[in-house]
């Protein structure tokens, strides 16, 4: 998956501005491509999980279904690194073949944003590309 520089950008401060709770959003892809990034609240306001409003998915998600866009998650580890969690596993499995990209402000100097595909209990990585 490839990301702009300013999208991802507008992610990872997204996520320090929510620190020390993970923050949580949506994205547009096309070919593979990052195209739009949907900021939105984590109703739980936790530093261990997220969840976006039933409401804003449904808005979010119909305004990238209408462009012909897929859909990816984004969230923030505060405390952890950029690889997905049990939680993260098991809540995934409400969203099949989404691209999961995660912030991890583990090392709030150096954020490292990863993205993956989670498929039950499996997790691959799906390679990242900044530029």
């Amino acid at each position: 998956m490839r990301v702009e520089r300013p999208l991802l950008d507008d992610i990872v401060e997204h996520a320090r501005r929510d620190a020390p709770d993970e923050c949580c959003g949506m994205f547009g892809v096309e070919d593979g491509r990052v195209v739009a990034v949907y900021p939105t609240e984590n109703i739980h306001h936790s530093p261990r999980r997220f969840e976006i409003d039933g409401r804003d998915v449904m808005r979010i998600t119909g305004e990238i279904e209408d462009r012909g866009w897929s859909l990816g998650l984004y969230h923030s580890h505060t405390m952890s690194r950029a690889y997905p969690s049990q939680t993260d596993v098991n809540f995934a499995e409400l969203w099949p073949g989404v691209v999961w990209l995660i912030v991890s402000l583990e090392d709030p100097g150096a954020p490292e944003a990863r993205t993956f595909l989670i498929d039950g209990p499996t997790v691959s990585e799906v390679d990242l590309t900044v530029g």
